[in-house]
């Protein structure tokens, strides 16, 4: 095919027309490969972006914009931006909104203080944006905070109901149930906790359904212990419970932070799970990699990306869109929790062969 690139720069700045001429297809297919939708074959995606190169087309997303109304932008308020989950749900909320045809305009929130809400909030109003996805989950936001977002459509990821947005969220209190009724149907007596930031709800939440269930099946409560989602702040809880002989089941918030109970408990000779078994929550890539490998609630921080992401687009598209309940999460067992020893003499009940206690 002859390259027109000089012949078309000569008169004016390519079009899409131009680009559907040179590539041989419809000026529809042409605007599904430059809005980065997924439902051109791979073949044409190729062709059609080989003829951009060579008119050196670019879409232009302002003149776009005047004429549908639309930037094909999602604005993105998220607060740490360093955890494990909110980096899991950016990915795919980062993936889901190219195969929907929209690029992400990211506002990262530095400070919980009132400041920090009301000014990510503002930026990210003020941004060429159809929609805004709000990660957070601090207790601190209030409906109030959420004021600059008015009559854009904004969905709400893990930050609570004190705002009028539809809300998508992992179901905390399940998995955390989840998580405390194994060790109990495991024979421990009790569950120690090691919770999340006060400030935080998926951290308040795991703690309330901790205790609740402990109470709904007739348990001592144990003293909470407070982490701050790292291994570090885990390893100083798992000191504390290493000295008390009583402890023999752990539940720590994240997995980093029974990473750190783990390493505390071996360095003071409470083997694991001979001694105490400990469940974590997340399902970390690397926590089947653990020593021994954890058993863990599994989140599917994917979904919640996805579904946040289908939800927003149907508000910005004007289809009617439900929203769904909380999602599940699921209970992976490994080799960090097994029954507890029995007294002296004993054996071990649903113990493996060969399996032994390990020391106090």
């Amino acid at each position: 095919m002859t390259d027109r690139s000089d012949e078309v720069r000569g008169r004016r700045a390519p079009s899409i027309i131009d680009v559907a001429r040179e590539a041989g297809v419809s000026a529809q297919t042409v605007s599904r490969v430059a809005n980065g939708m997924d439902i051109v074959r791979p073949a044409t995606r190729d062709k059609v972006l080989a003829a951009m190169g060579r008119l050196g087309y670019r879409p232009n997303s302002a003149a776009r914009a005047l004429k549908t109304g639309r930037f094909r932008t999602i604005g993105v308020v998220m607060s740490g931006l360093s955890s494990f989950g909110n980096m899991r749900t950016l990915e795919a909320i980062a993936n889901e909104s190219a195969k929907s045809g929209y690029s992400l305009a990211l506002s990262p929130l530095w400070t919980i203080a009132r400041a920090g809400f009301s000014g990510a909030f503002v930026r990210i109003a003020e941004q060429a944006v159809d929609g805004v996805l709000v990660v957070l989950e601090a207790h601190e936001i209030r409906a109030s905070d959420l004021v600059p977002l008015a009559g854009i459509p904004t969905v709400v990821v893990t930050a609570g109901d004190a705002h009028p947005f539809p809300t998508i969220d992992i179901d905390q209190a399940q998995g955390a149930r989840l998580a405390t009724e194994h060790l109990l149907e495991l024979g421990h007596r009790t569950v120690w906790h090691i919770r999340g930031p006060e400030d935080s709800f998926s951290g308040h939440d795991r703690a309330e359904s901790w205790a609740a269930t402990l109470r709904a099946h007739g348990r001592v409560v144990p003293p909470l212990l407070h982490g701050d989602w790292s291994p570090a702040s885990g390893h100083a809880a798992g000191r504390r419970l290493a000295d008390d002989p009583a402890v023999t089941a752990v539940f720590a918030a994240n997995d980093e932070m029974a990473l750190g109970a783990i390493r505390a408990l071996h360095d003071a000779g409470r083997d694991v799970p001979g001694s105490v078994s400990v469940v974590g929550f997340d399902d970390m890539e690397i926590s089947a990699q653990f020593q021994p490998p954890l058993t863990t609630i599994h989140q599917p921080f994917d979904r919640v990306g996805t579904t946040a992401v289908g939800m927003l687009v149907d508000q910005i598209e004007g289809r009617d869109s439900r929203t769904p309940g909380p999602v599940t999460t699921t209970l992976v067992v490994r080799a960090s929790t097994a029954p507890p020893c029995p007294p002296s003499g004993q054996s071990r009940a649903g113990s493996m062969p060969g399996f032994e206690c390990g020391s106090d």
